[in-house]
């Protein structure tokens, strides 16, 4: 499903009750006012794609709520997960802020919430909002340090488990937004957690049953709950 198949509908940042809590969307009130009023917000299902590689870039989209997985291909066909995208994401900013193609191709993992923002009025807001423009910028380098901690944690990780133990930390700390218990909701099967982590989904099966028996994660359906965060964060050094 594409995003024109979405249901649309005026978005309401004001009412957000997360919108504290994300850097880009936390504006002032002149702002936010402003902010409010662009866009559409679009309830999507599960699979939908937002935009795939190396399209031309058609807008900035804010990830409201859901998870969305981010993503690229080869020639030959192969493809490789980058990251798992959360509420509070800006998706695509890189792209309509240098005006090039979209770098990856996102779909969506569960039921989810964005609010789609076309380039030019995007960045005339930016334009506008310093306070915008600094967010947009923090933004930016986020996406360039999970890019570098990504890469070092393959190249560098001792182990197929401390890659593993880093994918699910990593996950655990951006879903929960500061609350104590460290958890996420488990939306890739173990093939493609395994793309993530850089292993084999045997790999990954055995070591998530050994994470169980140790007592350092639980699972509780389709959630994951980190137990002992410093006991596996222990496995990625």
């Amino acid at each position: 499903m594409s995003v024109k198949a979405a249901s649309r509908r005026p978005v309401d940042c004001t009412s957000c009750q997360y919108r504290s809590t994300r850097m880009f969307c936390n504006l002032s009130p002149a702002a936010l006012e402003e902010f409010n009023a662009l866009g559409m917000q679009m309830s999507l299902p599960k699979g939908a794609v937002l935009f795939h590689e190396d399209d031309p870039s058609t807008g900035v989209l804010i990830l409201c709520r859901g998870q969305v997985k981010l993503s690229c291909s080869s020639k030959d066909g192969k493809t490789l997960i980058l990251k798992i995208a959360m509420a509070g994401d800006v998706l695509g900013l890189g792209a309509v802020m240098s005006r090039t193609r979209y770098e990856v191709t996102a779909e969506t993992l569960e039921p989810t919430l964005v609010k789609n923002i076309r380039p030019d009025d995007f960045l005339a807001f930016l334009e506008k909002h310093g306070q915008a423009s600094m967010h947009a910028a923090k933004a930016l380098s986020e996406e360039y340090k999970s890019a570098f901690f990504d890469a070092r944690r393959l190249a560098l990780s001792p182990s197929a488990a401390g890659r593993l133990a880093s994918v699910l930390l990593d996950w655990a700390r951006a879903a929960s937004c500061g609350k104590p218990e460290l958890s996420f909701t488990m939306a890739l099967t173990h093939e493609e957690l395994a793309n993530l982590a850089g292993t084999s989904r045997e790999t990954v099966t055995r070591a998530l049953g050994k994470f169980q028996k140790d007592k350092l994660i639980e699972v509780r359906g389709s959630s994951i709950v980190i137990l002992a965060p410093e006991q596996l964060g222990a496995l990625t050094t």
